[in-house]
């Protein structure tokens, strides 16, 4: 059994992201923010006849590609559902930053479990090990490349790297990336494993 390709969801996200590239509020951090959704999902299309992915791990992809576009429209720092939830919360900083690297753990996790379990047949403990340890290697590589950024554009690119002050903010997003992971695998894992199963056609 194959699923059909993801027109509805990605169109939903390529709707939300011609808003996104309406007037941003700094156009040189929005392509930075938003291009792994441009890179990533038109990809996925591409590659569905031969990896068709199962809808549980689509539906990742759109809302993690909402996230990314959201935050690339206004900068992490400013975006006003990030506001909404400092009020809520009660946080000292706008956490949208953090919502956004919470995110980077729990789709990327499943997307990995996904392959993994299909391509290399894991499963288990070292499935769980070896997706955590992707995703704080996919958290630590945003990282450096936030630094790169930052080398080569100093000031330029203090709305890309959304610190707001924190001197400890590199070590919360990628704690908050393996919170996100962490999750993704404990409260989606049995529910993606009935997907598989009938992608495959068998139990699993």
């Amino acid at each position: 059994m194959t699923f059909a390709r993801p027109w509805l969801p990605f169109g939903l996200v390529a709707l939300f992201g011609a808003w996104s590239f309406v007037a941003p509020a700094d156009r040189g951090t929005w392509w930075l923010e938003s291009l792994p959704a441009l890179i990533g999902l038109p990809l996925v299309l591409w590659l569905w006849p031969r990896f068709p992915w199962t809808p549980l791990a689509v539906t990742l992809m759109a809302l993690h590609a909402a996230v990314l576009l959201m935050g690339a429209h206004y900068t992490y720092a400013e975006t006003p559902f990030g506001y909404w939830m400092q009020d809520v919360l009660g946080t000292e900083r706008n956490p949208y930053d953090r919502l956004g690297h919470l995110m980077q753990g729990f789709a990327p996790a499943l997307l990995a479990r996904e392959v993994l379990s299909r391509r290399l047949s894991l499963r288990g403990a070292w499935l769980t090990f070896l997706v955590i340890s992707f995703c704080l290697a996919l958290s630590s590589s945003y990282e450096l490349i936030e630094w790169l950024v930052a080398v080569a554009l100093g000031q330029g690119a203090d709305a890309f790297l959304g610190t707001q002050g924190d001197p400890w903010d590199t070590q919360w997003d990628m704690f908050t990336c393996f919170i996100g992971a962490v999750l993704s695998l404990t409260l989606l894992g049995r529910w993606h494993n009935q997907q598989l199963a009938r992608l495959a056609g068998r139990a699993f």
